[in-house]
């Protein structure tokens, strides 16, 4: 192949320098692509486990939702279609109490997604979710704090005694 320099006027050097940039910058396109595929792929996969234990915060909100204080009241009236309430004013009280842990537990999980992982997207994404878990937690806890005191329904209070 020879190349030589005569004949060739300023509309070629144009045209070359043109599709010298063009080419510049689609290798530029490539090259950010497949530097940030992994860092997308990271993201896309957080922010899939975040909705899988969103959707677990729901269901312990589910569980808990019919669990009303007012329902060991002697006062209340059932309807035919009014679910059985079995639980003992101190088993509700551990019922709410553990749907509040579990809502922690799925906040804390969370946050382990994007301990070591540094990106804006996921970390919202994990801020979101905790603030929907803190929110239900403070709806279970005014339940518990509805319910009256009462040490009679509850298990001995001496710690030894349950050994």
């Amino acid at each position: 192949m020879r190349v030589s320099a005569a004949g060739i006027n300023l509309a070629d050097i144009v045209q070359m320098i043109e599709a010298a940039l063009n080419t510049l910058i689609l290798l530029g396109a490539g090259i950010v692509f497949l530097v940030t595929l992994e860092n997308r792929r990271k993201r896309n996969r957080v922010i899939r486990a975040v909705n899988r234990l969103r959707c677990i915060a729901h269901i312990v909100d589910m569980h808990q939702l019919a669990k009303d204080p007012d329902s060991i009241a002697e006062h209340t009236i059932s309807t035919p279609h009014s679910p059985k309430r079995v639980l003992t004013q101190y088993e509700l009280a551990r019922y709410l109490d553990y749907c509040t842990e579990m809502l922690s537990l799925v906040s804390k999980t969370a946050f382990l997604y994007v301990q070591d992982y540094h990106d804006p997207v996921a970390a919202e994404a994990v801020n979101d979710l905790e603030a929907l878990t803190t929110g239900l937690s403070s709806k279970i806890w005014q339940k518990i704090m509805m319910l009256p005191s009462q040490q009679s329904d509850s298990p001995a209070r001496n710690p030894a005694s349950q050994f």
